[in-house]
């Protein structure tokens, strides 16, 4: 048997390119792909803490082996705790080495570092790579060493670090993996919702290193529009990549990389460079939680732990359902348990409603968006409701209070968002639409529309309980930063 021997580890980096742990394995004479699936106990620390991850996992997977398998190798799939998972492979194979793509969130690098301790006490080289991010974190800090806050300060120190970064190239062959390694099938690993509401997504989706390619090159030919088209919940504007990123199906080195081969002057073109932006922020998402790994459960701003959230378990079914009586924020909450997936401008929308009107934690918001989110990314998603909440970094001020039906009216102004997710108010006129208890009784008659019957009456006042809303963050400036 050959002595040098090196395990990938596969982790958030479901691809063969611009993989730089599996690149740099290359060097030795076998290759055993694996990926490891946790126990129960572990699923925190993998990306297993919701269905619709899950399922994007699930066939994710079954992408990856057949790449590997078309390079002549095939993925090793075990299940346990990678502490003891590794060294015990390590043995079995007579590995060498063992190389990973490091993880950014607290759970991923406290695994990194048990993981590196116990291979090294086997006498086995563990290296990790940075295969996630254009920068990791660590190395983009203010002038006085200490982390950004702010995400403009912290975007110009992104560009002036780099953007444009090696992208290593997809290996042509990998050697063959023997059928002896034993290894878990993906169907036994029970990945699949057992609730058949995941079985449209593959409507909506084609997981893997393929399907991510073929989403990136359709929205090309948009990405000159983007910064006019981003914001419209009624149209096709955005890339809808950020499942892909998430599961490392696609990188963001290899993003900057095609977007500058297609637009050589990007950052000063207005659509490309709002869209590179947008890698940016997700970033800046991995920035501060590796910073203030503490904001995954508490508030950035403690002066929030003094907010009187009114956690009613009637809002939140209502707004988990898409039944608040809000047209535009029903269809977001519909249309992310059909798809998956929700539109940047309608997660702000969605969760300005649940934690300012309904004055509800953001932190509930966010486990839902966790459970059902195809791109389920925990730095992204606890940045993005900090922010709204105005609990976090480079936070909305707290008496920014997004009015859904102008919000409605202005990003989907024809209506055609809400007619699709909420068909029972299809046949109302534009003006009626974004906001029906409004609307003439004859108005809501003639569109069949009958409020408390076939389309909810609001779960809250708009106007009152935004009053409410600022007298209750008006209580906490008492209290200092």
């Amino acid at each position: 048997m050959p002595t040098d021997t090196v395990i990938v580890w596969f982790r958030q980096d479901l691809r063969l390119a611009d993989n730089p742990a599996l690149d740099a394995a290359r060097a030795g004479e076998r290759i055993i792909p694996v990926y490891i699936v946790p126990a129960e106990a572990e699923g925190r620390d993998g990306f297993l803490r919701g269905g619709a991850t899950r399922w994007w996992l699930h066939h994710g997977l079954q992408a990856l082996d057949e790449s590997l398998r078309e390079k002549g190798s095939m993925l090793v799939i075990r299940r346990g705790d990678p502490v003891e998972v590794l060294p015990r492979l390590a043995a079995e194979v007579a590995a060498t080495a063992v190389h990973w793509n490091r993880r950014l969130e607290p759970a991923g690098i406290a695994t990194d570092r048990r993981v590196k301790q116990a291979l090294r006490e086997e006498g086995i080289a563990a290296r990790s790579f940075p295969g996630n991010y254009l920068h990791e974190p660590w190395t983009v800090l203010n002038k006085q060493g200490e982390p950004y806050k702010v995400f403009t300060p912290y975007w110009r120190a992104l560009l002036a670090a780099g953007i444009d970064q090696p992208v290593c190239p997809e290996p042509e062959r990998l050697p063959a993996v023997s059928e002896a390694i034993a290894s878990e099938t993906i169907e036994s690993l029970g990945l699949l919702p057992r609730l058949d509401w995941a079985s449209g997504f593959a409507d909506w989706w084609t997981p893997g290193e393929a399907g991510a390619w073929d989403r990136f090159e359709g929205f090309l030919d948009e990405v000159g529009q983007y910064h006019a088209t981003r914001n419209r919940l009624d149209l096709d504007g955005t890339s809808r990549l950020s499942p892909h990123l998430h599961f490392g199906e696609i990188s963001p080195r290899q993003i900057v990389a095609r977007v500058r081969s297609e637009y050589p002057h990007a950052l000063d073109d207005k659509g490309p460079e709002h869209f590179l932006r947008e890698v940016g922020w997700r970033e800046f998402g991995a920035n501060l939680l590796f910073h203030f790994p503490q904001t995954e459960t508490d508030n950035l701003d403690a002066r929030f732990d003094h907010l009187p959230w009114r956690n009613d378990p009637a809002h939140i079914r209502a707004w988990q359902r898409g039944e608040t009586g809000i047209p535009v924020v029903d269809a977001a909450m519909r249309a992310l348990w059909t798809t998956g997936w929700m539109h940047n401008r309608a997660r702000m929308i969605v969760a300005s409603f649940l934690t300012k009107n309904c004055l509800v934690d953001w932190r509930i918001g966010a486990d839902w968006f966790m459970d059902t989110l195809v791109d389920a990314d925990l730095p992204s998603n606890t940045a993005g409701w900090q922010w709204v909440a105005g609990t976090g970094a480079d936070a909305a001020p707290y008496f920014r209070i997004f009015n859904p039906v102008l919000q409605g009216e202005k990003f989907d102004p024809d209506g055609a968002f809400i007619r699709r997710w909420v068909p029972e108010l299809a046949a109302l006129p534009d003006k009626a639409l974004f906001a029906p208890w409004e609307a003439r009784p004859d108005t809501l008659a003639e569109a069949g529309v009958r409020l408390g019957e076939t389309y909810p009456e609001p779960i809250v006042d708009l106007k009152t309980s935004r009053e409410r809303a600022l007298e209750a963050f008006q209580q906490i400036k008492e209290y200092e930063r």
